[in-house]
């Protein structure tokens, strides 16, 4: 395991993703200083998640045929770029272009850093994806508390304020080129074209089980907020923390749901987390008071989080001959029907409350379970794996 180049690639991620967990908090500030409704609110989020998800298994797809390393800094100047003019934007459609701008460098960043983490993981493939999801999912539970304080204080222009270190972090990427454009798959099997055709039915049907868990996703830290601040009257900051604080847990999942997966099996962690995830989620919507809800917080987003990297190892393992494009298409063109389902579930919201979404998609885990569970189930070959790198220790 190369444990600098993951932390590069860990800095960077966070740095892309920051801008994601920041557009779900202005979306209070958007309805209140725009005047936007629930589902123009939800739009915005269909906007960024379109740009970033429709074009990933495109990136993806090259990043297989020629690496393009230089996608990683040119992903987090996007990203950046986007959010920082979407403050400014006079019109609701120049901040959807704003928005579905930092969704486009979302898309550039995505495929070729996951493909890089799974070279630089070694034979400790769960482990290695969590540790590089670990950055996304800082930077998405962290955006929050990064762009409220700023837009409280200042309003919604202070959005430029971020550009600044968003440029910096790509400016050291740029120096970091080299190294990155050096790495090459493991021969032991960490990311190595292995002789094992791809499983392309198995790989449909982790789909299904990513697309479902991506609904719940969107749903989640799109409305919590929103429902916190309408349903037991929060305020935006205190809502703003509360989904941080959810988006924080899932931090502790994804590392360890990559641990338990690589000791005891993907499926497993994957099945157990979903089966989880339905109750707690429809809990949190149901909550007759806030404290109830801020309890629910934790266990959430480690449910959540916690199968999050371990779907895209499964991906990359059921296509191990096209590993940038199983990263595209897992954390790009399944998660679009995330995006899609923002503006329907903002009308749920408009006609039946703000909490209606969430009690929807508490649903979705179950869908999930279904296709999860066909899947193939990967302990015995990963009990090979490990004994196979026991004895070359041993020789």
């Amino acid at each position: 395991m190369k444990g600098r180049l993951l932390g590069t690639l860990l800095l960077g991620h966070l740095m892309t993703d920051l801008n994601q967990g920041m557009l779900p908090a202005l979306l209070p500030f958007f309805v209140a200083e725009k005047g936007l409704s629930y589902t123009a609110a939800g739009g915005l989020v269909l906007a960024a998640n379109v740009a970033s998800s429709v074009v990933q298994p495109l990136f993806g797809f090259l990043a297989d045929r020629r690496p393009s390393p230089w996608l990683i800094p040119a992903g987090v100047a996007a990203a950046g770029t986007g959010i920082a003019l979407s403050g400014i934007a006079p019109t609701y459609t120049l901040i959807a272009v704003a928005a579905a701008l930092s969704g486009l460098g979302v898309a550039a960043y995505h495929p070729e850093g996951a493909r890089a983490a799974a070279f630089a993981s070694g034979e400790r493939r769960a482990w290695g994806m969590s540790i590089f999801s670990t950055g996304g999912n800082l930077g998405v539970a962290t955006g929050p508390l990064v762009v409220t304080p700023l837009v409280l204080g200042f309003g919604l222009k202070a959005s430029l304020v971020l550009l600044v270190p968003m440029l910096l972090t790509a400016a050291f990427l740029v120096t970091q080129l080299p190294r990155l454009s050096a790495l090459q798959p493991d021969a032991r099997g960490g990311g190595a074209a292995p002789a094992a055709p791809d499983r392309w039915g198995a790989f449909a049907r982790l789909t299904v089980t990513i697309a479902s868990r991506s609904v719940v996703f969107v749903g989640i830290v799109t409305f919590l907020p929103l429902h916190l601040s309408a349903t037991h009257g929060t305020s935006k900051a205190d809502a703003a923390s509360a989904l941080a604080l959810l988006l924080g847990s899932g931090v502790v999942g994804t590392l360890v749901g990559g641990r338990l997966a690589d000791r005891h099996g993907r499926r497993i962690v994957v099945l157990l987390s979903l089966a989880a995830l339905a109750p707690l989620e429809l809990g949190l919507a149901l909550a007759p008071d806030v404290r109830l809800a801020a309890l629910l917080l934790v266990p959430v987003g480690f449910a959540l989080f916690a199968p999050f990297s371990v779907l895209v190892v499964m991906a990359q393992e059921y296509l191990p001959n096209r590993i940038g494009t199983a990263s595209g298409l897992t954390v790009g063109l399944a998660v679009t029907i995330g995006g899609l389902a923002a503006p329907l579930l903002g009308a749920v919201a408009d006609r039946h409350g703000v909490a209606a979404p969430l009690v929807l998609v508490a649903a979705l885990p179950l869908l999930a379970i279904a296709t999860a569970v066909t899947l193939p189930d990967d302990r015995v070959r990963g009990a090979g794996l490990r004994a196979g790198a026991a004895a070359r220790a041993r020789g």
